[in-house]
């Protein structure tokens, strides 16, 4: 037999999520995200709602096209979670060809209970019931964060076509328990944080 040539193997522990929220019908932005989800090599793509409509209280984001935002999520219909922000409606759920709509959503990622929702009903100032140990993602303020608050960890990706609080516009990057928050613009890590594993939800 020949010699055994060393390979090197890399083992993916878990799936890799990219987290988004408030694109507010700006193409060119959701252009941008969609290629660093394809950089990340990201498994699925979480919206965290506001995906059209750039709504009352905003200026129009940079290139605004609603209808452009709608096809190119479109492609990625089977690799989208969403949950409904205020901004979206049913008209835009005629666009979209993956559910927008419902006011929140569950997942159990690497033994965790995570709670998604946009941010305007539930959030660190008026929590969700759920265990402590959970994760709950929002976004609505525009601004990112990760903080813990009586055993929960909210995390807020931002937004990536409306920043606020002098924040980038910002998406975060979820792999084995690590958010990796980063600079839409450039890809660039800016900030990290890490869930305790001691604090692993009891499902």
């Amino acid at each position: 037999m020949g010699k055994k040539i060393a390979r090197k193997e890399v083992v993916k522990l878990g799936m890799r999520y990219l987290i988004a929220s408030d694109i507010h019908g700006s193409l060119g932005y959701v252009e941008l995200l969609l290629d660093r989800f394809n950089e990340e090599k990201a498994d699925m793509l979480i919206l965290l709602g506001d995906i059209l409509y750039h709504g009352p209280r905003n200026d129009l984001p940079a290139y605004y096209n609603p209808t452009g935002v709608a096809v190119k999520l479109n492609e990625y219909k089977d690799k989208i979670i969403c949950v409904r922000g205020n901004c979206d409606a049913e008209v835009d759920q005629m666009m979209l060809q993956f559910p927008i709509l419902c006011d929140f959503g569950v997942m159990e990622i690497d033994g965790r209970f995570f709670y998604l929702t946009h941010g305007h009903k539930y959030s660190i100032k008026n929590p969700p019931a759920v265990r402590k140990g959970s994760v709950v993602l929002s976004g609505h303020t525009h601004v990112p964060m990760a903080k813990e608050s009586d055993g929960i960890y909210y995390i807020n990706p931002g937004s990536i076509s409306l920043p606020k609080g002098d924040s980038y516009p910002s998406y975060i990057v979820l792999e084995n328990g690590k958010f990796w928050f980063k600079d839409l613009l450039t890809g660039i890590e800016y900030d990290d944080f890490d869930l305790p594993t001691e604090t692993k939800t009891d499902l």
